[in-house]
């Protein structure tokens, strides 16, 4: 009875932690009954990036849902997968409002509830004969290698570091975490991680893409210490030719498929100042920073007052002795509540074990963190005020965050004149304050928005002529994201490079995967393919994942060895992309943004949502490919 009565409390205190929207999901399944989808159990709307566990419900309802609950741990299921009908009320009623249809497919892989794999429709094997190199071991290679593991491709990973993690190795700088909810941003087919909290830090980070790694046996197929030097499509053979360069030297390997997983957000951009390395102190970008630094009473300057540096200020204000902001425009962020809130013990048990609450939970942070921002960043031609907002709901925004901002700046009005900027909400990254606008304010910090004239032996010079006497520079000035795969010197059909194809800085591809002219080269996290608008970049990678392999198995299918996108088609799928970015925000003429090149055309992020992207991935279009 004692091992008994421990669980039955165990049960108790953890249902009584737990998201009453999720739980309820969660009883339903359990139960099949059809009462906890209706009145009074009804769940308010809730818009929170971190919605209020007790969803809007009287506390005599909220007791009865959590005591059923507690009754019904340990029994058979009702329900296992919901048919499509009842996945669409259980939606509706989980958030508190109505799901558009369109959403169901995508859901239900997010959720597991139907396979994201792509199966061959022959009873065959895939060939050996067809095998595939994907290059990087981040994120995205991660889960390029389980989709490929899973449709039986024989492949290698080359990764020119020692560790799998990409974007979560490279960057170990204080304060560095994810800007999405990971319960949203994690794979969905790995099981759900014991994160820390909402917001999960580097650490955390690293460790879980070598953790899934492992589990899914991708470390295995990783050749550490080795990168692309040279890649050649070699049309006799209907192969690429590698060049590699390894611990043991350089050496070549051809390979059927070459598939880029290396990501926008690889190398680092370093800012053109006079004087820079004449400067007397450490002086490096925050994506190389160095193990072991000890910013204990220095005087720092950090340039940038980007996504990097907003989570670099806040972690670091208190070891300082001063620290000084150089700012050349001011960010808009959003205000997020429980940005460090730990997740209880309580609900990660909930995850860890009762029936369906980690799916509906990945769910709620999925949409609260998906394309309900979208809307809000579309131009307005009517709109009367363009220079401060692209629509009247692009205004709310504005003013929500004013109001944020004025009330953590109260009392410093220099501060908020620096800190206002003067182009619509959104239309740079969309950041988050952590903790940022209480950082500024301290006394020993200073923000400067003098453009920088040079940097001398002791620190930083600006326009003004005032000095800025500095031991350590921090450059938070982002990455080189134009150049994407042809960095890896890539020459297709014809000998046309990469490099060429994509002259003056203009990245394009079909869906941000296929390049004509580029047989068998599939691409990950490509152009147009970053998101702007919310959402999470692994979401990106799965689906970019499961096209992939779609054209893979295409080929078995056709038995061809050969595949190559349409130029028209991927001309018609950029046409498009870039339409839909006229009527966005990201080509507003008010600002400056990284998404954008020297032309002014936008080619990190995609107009689309995350619906739309997901629909035009996820299965082969016969027309947009020719095999031969």
């Amino acid at each position: 009875m004692g091992k008994i009565d421990e669980r039955a409390r165990e049960v108790r205190e953890a249902v009584g932690t737990a998201d009453l929207r999720v739980l309820l999901m969660s009883l339903h399944h359990m139960t099949g009954d059809e009462r906890w989808l209706a009145a009074p159990y009804l769940p308010r709307r809730d818009v929170r990036i971190i919605a209020d566990e007790s969803a809007g419900l009287d506390p005599g309802v909220a007791d009865e849902i959590r005591a059923a609950a507690v009754e019904c741990w340990g029994s058979r299921p009702a329900i296992d997968v919901p048919d499509d009908e009842r996945m669409m009320r259980m939606m509706a009623v989980c958030l508190g409002h109505e799901v558009p249809r369109e959403y169901l497919g995508m859901m239900r892989e997010e959720m597991g509830f139907t396979s994201r794999d792509i199966a061959l429709d022959t009873s065959t094997d895939f060939p050996a004969g067809l095998d595939a190199l994907v290059v990087g071991a981040g994120p995205s290679g991660i889960a390029m290698s389980v989709r490929l593991q899973r449709l039986g491709v024989h492949h290698v990973v080359v990764e020119k570091s020692t560790s799998v993690g990409g974007v979560w190795r490279e960057n170990t700088y204080p304060g560095c975490a994810v800007d999405t909810p990971n319960h949203s941003y994690s794979f969905s087919f790995a099981p759900p991680n014991r994160w820390s909290r909402f917001f999960a830090p580097q650490p955390e980070l690293r460790e879980y893409m070598e953790r899934v790694a492992n589990d899914f046996d991708v470390t295995s197929r990783v050749r550490f210490g080795t990168e692309v030097v040279a890649a050649q499509w070699i049309e006799t053979d209907g192969k690429w030719e590698i060049d590699l360069e390894g611990p043991a030297g350089r050496y070549t390997e051809r390979y059927s498929f070459l598939v880029s997983a290396i990501g926008q957000l690889h190398v680092p951009k370093m800012p053109s100042i006079p004087g820079l390395e004449t400067f007397d102190g450490a002086a490096f970008h925050t994506a190389t920073w160095p193990k072991g630094l000890d910013l204990r009473g220095k005087r720092v300057g950090i340039i940038g007052t980007g996504a990097t540096s907003m989570q670099v200020v806040p972690a670091i204000v208190d070891d300082v002795s001063s620290l000084t902001v150089f700012q050349r425009s001011p960010q808009w962020a959003r205000p997020v509540e429980r940005y460090h809130d730990p997740i209880p013990d309580g609900v990660q048990w909930m995850l860890d074990h009762y029936p369906y609450y980690a799916q509906w939970y990945r769910f709620t942070m999925t949409w609260r963190f998906a394309d309900g921002l979208h809307p809000y960043i579309q131009k307005d031609p009517s709109w009367e005020f363009p220079e401060r907002a692209v629509s009247k709901k692009n205004d709310m925004h504005r003013e929500e965050m004013v109001r944020h901002m004025a009330t953590e700046l109260a009392g410093r009005d220099d501060l908020f004149a620096k800190c206002l900027p003067d182009y619509p909400p959104y239309g740079k990254r969309i950041l988050l304050d952590n903790r940022w606008f209480a950082a500024l304010r301290r006394p020993h910090v200073e923000l400067v928005t003098e453009s920088i004239e040079c940097i001398a032996p002791e620190g930083v010079v600006t326009s003004a002529g005032n000095s800025h006497h500095l031991d350590v520079i921090i450059l938070a000035t982002g990455f080189d994201v134009t150049q994407m795969a042809a960095r890896l010197n890539i020459t297709g059909r014809g000998g046309v490079d990469l490099h060429e194809a994509w002259s003056g800085e203009n990245p394009h591809a079909y869906l941000g995967i296929s390049v004509p002219g580029f047989p068998n080269l599939f691409l990950l996290q490509g152009p147009n393919t970053g998101l702007g608008h919310g959402g999470s970049a692994i979401f990106q990678s799965e689906c970019q994942a499961r096209h992939i392999t779609a054209c893979m198995a295409r080929v078995v299918e056709r038995g061809v060895r050969v595949i190559e996108v349409d130029p028209d088609a991927t001309q018609e799928n950029v046409a498009a992309t870039d339409a839909a970015h006229e009527r966005m925000i990201w080509t507003h003429p008010g600002m400056s943004t990284y998404y954008r090149n020297t032309s002014g055309r936008v080619v990190t992020v995609m107009p689309w949502r995350l619906v739309d992207y997901w629909q035009m991935t996820h299965d082969f279009v016969d027309g947009a490919y020719h095999l031969r």
